[in-house]
C-alpha cells in the first residue's frame, strides 16, 4: 500500500514500510508514522515531581523501598498543609499521577480532594526494589547486608531488587507516559529513589556509580516544579521546595 501527501508543491508517498519516496525525499532518513494519530504537543507542559509525606517506617527506622508503609498523622498533616500552599498560590493541575505504595496515594489523595483533581495511579512510580531490605530495620540490615566497597549500576540491590540502570530506565518511562498525555500541568506523586531517577533521566545525567553524581534532596512533601517545552525539547526548573 502506498499514501500520498503534498510536501510544498512536490508529490511523495509512503510506501508499504512507511518511507518517504518520491521527488526530493530522504529515502530512509525520514519515517513516517503509518496508521498512528498525530497531536501537536502543547506549548509549554508543567510537571511537579513531588515527594511523599512522612510515612510510618520513617518513626519505625525501617528501610522503607517497596515496604508499603502508610502515612503518619504528621505525613498527612504535611500533605494538607501542601494543598493549603497551592490553593493559596493560586496552583492549577489538570491530573495528579501517584505511586500505588500507600504513602504516595494518600498524600496525591489528600492533595487532588482540595484540590478538586482527579487522581491516577502508575506502578512506575513505585520506590526502588530494594529486594530484602524492604521493612527491616536499619542496624539489622547493616549486620545482614553490608553494604560492598563498590557496586556497579548494573547490580541487583541486594541480589534481587533492582540495579540503578532499572529503576532509571523506568523512571525514563515514567516521565515520558506524563509527557505523552499533552496535560498542561501534572502533579507526580512518588518517591525519593524514583524521583532522582526521573530528575537525572531529565538533565541527562547517567545513574549513579557506587551512590556517586548528582542527588535531589526531596523532603517530605518536598517538590521540584519543572516545564518541559516539547518544541526545542527544553527542560527548565522552576522551583525546588
Amino acid at each position: 500500500m502506498v499514501r500520498i501527501a503534498i510536501i510544498g508543491r512536490k508529490f511523495n508517498a509512503l510506501n508499504e514500510k512507511g518511507y518517504w519516496i518520491g521527488p526530493g525525499s530522504r529515502v530512509g532518513l525520514r519515517r513516517a508514522l503509518v496508521g498512528r494519530k498525530t497531536e501537536t504537543m502543547h506549548n509549554e507542559i508543567a510537571i511537579t515531581f513531588m515527594r511523599h509525606g512522612r510515612s510510618r517506617a520513617d518513626d519505625e527506622e525501617v528501610h522503607e523501598g517497596r515496604y508499603d508503609s502508610p502515612l503518619t498523622e504528621t505525613g498527612r498533616a504535611q500533605a494538607e498543609l501542601r494543598a493549603q500552599d497551592f490553593l493559596e498560590r493560586g496552583v492549577h493541575f489538570d491530573r495528579i499521577v501517584a505511586s500505588t505504595l500507600q504513602r504516595a496515594h494518600e498524600t496525591a489523595r489528600i492533595i487532588g480532594l482540595r484540590l478538586n483533581v482527579e487522581v491516577e495511579t502508575d506502578p512506575d512510580w513505585m520506590e526502588i526494589d530494594n529486594g530484602p531490605l524492604a521493612g527491616l530495620p536499619l542496624d539489622v540490615a547493616t549486620q545482614r547486608f553490608p553494604r560492598p566497597a563498590f557496586r556497579n549500576p548494573y547490580e541487583p540491590m541486594c541480589g534481587t531488587g533492582e540495579s540503578d540502570w532499572e529503576i532509571y530506565c523506568r523512571a525514563a518511562r515514567a516521565v515520558e507516559k506524563v509527557v505523552r498525555r499533552n496535560l498542561d500541568s501534572v502533579l507526580v506523586v512518588a518517591h525519593g529513589g524514583v524521583l532522582n531517577a526521573a530528575l537525572r533521566a531529565v538533565i541527562g545525567a547517567q545513574p549513579p556509580v557506587n551512590q556517586s553524581g548528582i542527588i535531589f534532596a526531596f523532603g517530605d512533601t518536598g517538590y521540584a516544579r519543572m516545564v518541559y517545552y516539547p518544541g526545542s525539547h527544553q527542560w527548565v526548573l522552576r522551583e525546588f521546595r
